[in-house]
């Protein structure tokens, strides 16, 4: 089944702005947008799994590239649309009811949708230019969403990620600008073959620092992570789940591995500066969840500590091939860098809706405040504790694949202290979802909480979908899943700058 990729782009962006109209028609209208807001996340969902496997360009208008704007679906792309989908629409599921306690339910809905067509065009453009555009309308309508409760907490948080996500844009963009005064083109794949031609000079690597400085701050890495703590805590929780189950994937990780392998080539040198930022991100984040008392506030910092293993994957396998040129091994690590990414999209995302199913319950994030909700809220304590085993990385559930992936690369690599970090991480991890476990759901139920209820409805399902893709994911490592999902995407960013040859060949047949 043959998709026109454009549709990824246009079906939310239209969708955003119809919903206001909707809207404006009373009760009934609100309903009405409500469903069609999921309806177009789930259709969404369905494109993306039948567009698994296809590697396709598109030509914007017919105009051919170098010329025209193109949208290339490849491995790697339609892995990151997979994984979009399934996140945004759990996300919209959840906040049909969970956003009741909002006002202006359509304006979160048109910024929700704004922010998925946004990271949709990010992940198709064939261009850099046009991938800076579309990380600014996700960026711009995240901004929104995490100050959209308008009080002190969240507007504070939502201008600190403002100014600090800007920074980041700009970065960007003086790095696409000293790329098109160097190679006279803004297509990724003209790029890549013109610093084949002539390569790397002065302006072109202070452009990859700029990229890895701007996509840095996107992704939020060490030490370039100072507003994820506050803002991903201060939003609502669906867009909680959003920030930190792909919006950091899709904007910092993907943006970067594409431009580092498939644009400019990865070297040794790059390798080792990803391999050093995903450890710094790994132990730093698990070291600050640790102490943390806020519950969304933990599960932030815990974000920057696993997006360390995906960064680290995608730097080791890096590293190898720019070293020993082992792509075997290499594979191995790029595999787990990308599995990691896609468990870690499920399984945090779910831990964020389980905190916003807690904190709409009780009305509070504090987990000294909370104890004993594992008699009121079953369902709930349910799907955090399989999150929970996700995310520390027992088996069956899906982060124990990922991480003994990732363990076994950096062995057969001789990356012994590597190997050894990446377990006493995962130690760490244990203690700070022990300490969940302990301060929320066991214990004794506070006298105040004794009359709360279970959320159940769209929010239950919601987090039972997410919970059951936890226990599921393993599959993805079973032959026939892993060579149609995963190893697409391992093989895009292991062949490395073949990708322009790929894309203009086939362009030609366009």
């Amino acid at each position: 089944m043959s998709i026109p990729l454009p549709v990824f782009i246009a079906v939310p962006l239209v969708t955003a702005f119809l919903l206001p109209v909707f809207s404006s028609l009373g009760r009934k209208g609100k309903a009405v947008a409500t469903v069609l807001a999921n309806f177009v996340t789930v259709s969404l969902l369905v494109m993306a799994v039948a567009s698994i496997g296809q590697f396709r360009v598109y030509e914007v208008g017919k105009w051919s590239i170098p010329l025209g704007i193109n949208l290339v679906l490849d491995g790697l792309s339609s892995l990151l649309l997979l994984a979009i989908s399934v996140v945004s629409a759990a996300a919209m599921l959840f906040s049909a009811r969970y956003m009741e306690q909002y006002t202006a339910k359509a304006k979160y809905l048109c910024l929700f949708l704004l922010m998925v067509a946004g990271m949709n065009g990010v992940v198709l453009s064939g261009d850099i230019f046009n991938l800076f555009v579309f990380l600014e309308i996700a960026s711009i309508a995240s901004y929104a969403l995490v100050g959209f409760g308008c009080e002190h907490e969240e507007l504070e948080a939502s201008f600190k990620y403002m100014v600090l996500g800007s920074i980041g844009s700009i970065f960007v963009l003086f790095a696409v600008a000293l790329v098109y005064g160097n190679t006279g083109s803004l297509n990724m794949a003209y790029i890549s073959k013109a610093i084949q031609g002539s390569g790397l000079n002065a302006g072109l690597s202070f452009a990859m620092a700029l990229f890895v400085v701007g996509f840095g701050l996107k992704a939020a890495l060490v030490p370039f992570h100072a507003w994820l703590p506050d803002a991903h805590p201060s939003a609502p929780a669906p867009i909680s789940a959003m920030l930190s189950g792909i919006l950091i994937k899709t904007l910092g990780i993907y943006a970067l591995a594409r431009v580092v392998f498939n644009v400019f080539g990865v070297s040794v040198s790059m390798g080792w500066l990803l391999v050093v930022l995903g450890l710094l991100s790994m132990v730093a984040g698990a070291f600050l969840a640790i102490g943390q008392e806020d519950f969304k506030r933990l599960l932030a910092y815990s974000s920057i500590s696993q997006i360390g293993y995906v960064v680290l994957g995608l730097g080791l396998g890096g590293l190898i091939i720019a070293r020993d040129g082992n792509v075997a091994w290499a594979s191995l690590a790029i595999l787990g860098g990308l599995f990691h990414l896609v468990n870690h999209a499920v399984y945090k995302s779910l831990l964020f809706l389980t905190s916003g199913s807690v904190q709409m319950s009780t009305g509070t994030r504090q987990l000294k405040q909370m104890g004993g909700l594992a008699e009121k809220l079953p369902f709930t304590r349910a799907t955090c504790t399989v999150a929970s085993a996700s995310i520390v990385g027992i088996p069956p559930f899906s982060g124990f694949w990922s991480k003994l992936i990732l363990v076994i690369a950096a062995v057969q690599a001789h990356f012994y202290w590597v190997a050894a970090i990446i377990v006493f991480v995962s130690l760490c991890t244990l203690i700070m979802y022990l300490k969940v476990q302990r301060y929320v759901f066991l214990g004794e139920l506070p006298e105040n909480l004794q009359q709360i209820k279970e959320n159940k409805g769209s929010m239950l399902v919601a987090m039972v979908f997410l919970a059951c893709l936890c226990g599921l994911m393993g599959l993805l490592l079973v032959p026939a899943l892993r060579s149609n999902i995963l190893q697409p995407a391992v093989d895009v960013l292991t062949d490395g700058i073949s990708y322009s040859a790929n894309v203009i060949k086939m362009s030609m047949k366009v």
